[in-house]
């Protein structure tokens, strides 16, 4: 989107190009790429945006933005509010930024590469910080773009909210408000965003093939060479499709959105259970993701032009006419597929270790595992063998 606007290329063009550049070096490089890519990619989006801002406050097209956070100028205020009966939606909205990402395996990788669990928690907790810090060249570009007069620009009117065109407001402001050269420079922080999300969603979904799937499932007996193969195929392959999905939308943050919600819903309940409830086993999980799932399916999806099966309470029209849930459905969604996980589980356990249904029906062999479990063990790990664990789990998912 951002060459299309700056560059003036066509959005094919724009996205065959970036998709190459992107697939191309997660190939070659594997983990390797990504993390010096990514050291990279978050000094440019750190200097780059800093850089820019300046520019866009002071440029004549647009006033104060104190004084056009709560007036109306040439376009709404710039600091919203939230009434009453929209507050479950933005609730809602919350805790799937929140907690979403928590259950993306490009997060793992990140984390499963430390050297230490110290290590470990102190990147999670420097990042955390990092993103507010991140976030506000965002936020004051957002502001600068609703305190301008865009009939005075070349961009002229109507405005790019009402062009639809929102989510391209920070190419639209660094081509029409600043200089040429501050523009160019904005297009590096764009582009390092993009391709550091890129690489970390080819290389993660290649893993998750390779190792889950490939080698636990398809051929166990792979090797290491056989399976380096598999995950540059993969690499391409989702690569590809990744490129097809985005002809099917101009946006393609409706695809993250997307992403993010199927992962809280469903993805995040069993996050939840494997780390902190031990009587989770196979017969809760099947029942909380298919549970999860087709909730969530029946709950409709506006983004995808997906009607709504089952109304929440205060389902309805919003202000573009789409039929909406101001209900907070998927966290409702999510604390239901967790339940059940739980619940199912621990149903499963008691009907197998009281002997219930004959071991020939335990599929998921948990009468067993819940044995084994149960035997005291007088091993203890060292401090030295626990802090290099980490890193030792990697070779499972992310081995290139």
């Amino acid at each position: 989107g951002t060459m299309r606007v700056i560059l003036d290329l066509p959005y094919v063009y724009s996205i065959i190009i970036s998709s190459v550049v992107a697939i191309v070096y997660t190939l070659l490089g594997g983990l390797y790429s990504v993390a010096y890519t990514d050291v990279i990619q978050l000094v440019l989006i750190f200097v780059s945006l800093y850089v820019c801002v300046p520019f866009l406050l002071t440029n004549p097209h647009s006033m104060d933005i104190s004084l056009t956070a709560y007036n109306q100028t040439f376009q709404a205020p710039w600091v919203g509010t939230v009434e009453l009966n929209e507050a479950g939606k933005w609730f809602d909205d919350f805790m799937l930024l929140a907690l979403g990402g928590l259950a993306y395996q490009a997060f793992y990788q990140r984390i499963l590469s430390s050297s230490s669990y110290t290590q470990a928690q102190v990147t999670c907790f420097a990042s955390a910080a990092f993103c507010l810090v991140l976030g506000i060249p965002s936020i004051l570009v957002g502001a600068v773009a609703s305190s301008t007069d865009w009939n005075s620009t070349a961009y002229g009117l109507p405005t790019p909210y009402e062009r639809d065109e929102a989510g391209s407001i920070l190419p639209i402001a660094l081509l029409f408000l600043t200089p040429t050269y501050v523009s160019v420079v904005g297009i590096g922080a764009v582009a390092a965003a993009v391709m550091s999300s890129m690489d970390s969603a080819l290389l993660s979904s290649a893993s998750l093939f390779s190792s889950n799937i490939y080698k636990n499932i398809i051929r166990k007996q792979a090797s290491d060479y056989e399976m380096q193969w598999v995950i540059r195929i993969s690499v391409i392959v989702v690569g590809l499709a990744g490129t097809g999905l985005t002809f099917l939308d101009s946006s393609v943050l409706v695809f993250w959105l997307v992403g993010v919600d199927m992962s809280y819903t469903i993805m995040f309940p069993q996050l939840v259970c494997v780390l902190f409830f031990k009587i989770s086993n196979g017969y809760g999980v099947c029942v909380g993701y298919i549970l999860g799932f087709v909730l969530r399916v029946l709950s409709g999806e506006p983004l995808l032009g997906l009607p709504p099966a089952i109304r929440f309470p205060g389902c309805r029209l919003d202000k573009e006419g789409k039929l909406t849930q101001f209900f907070p459905f998927r966290t409702t969604i999510m604390l239901m597929s967790l339940v059940s996980i739980v619940l199912f589980s621990w149903l499963a356990s008691i009907i197998f270790s009281k002997g219930l249904l004959s071991d020939k029906w335990d599929l998921f062999d948990i009468k067993r595992k819940e044995a084994q479990t149960a035997l005291p063990s007088d091993v203890k790990l060292s401090d030295s063998r626990e802090e290099g664990s980490a890193a030792i789990q990697l070779l499972n998912t992310t081995s290139c």
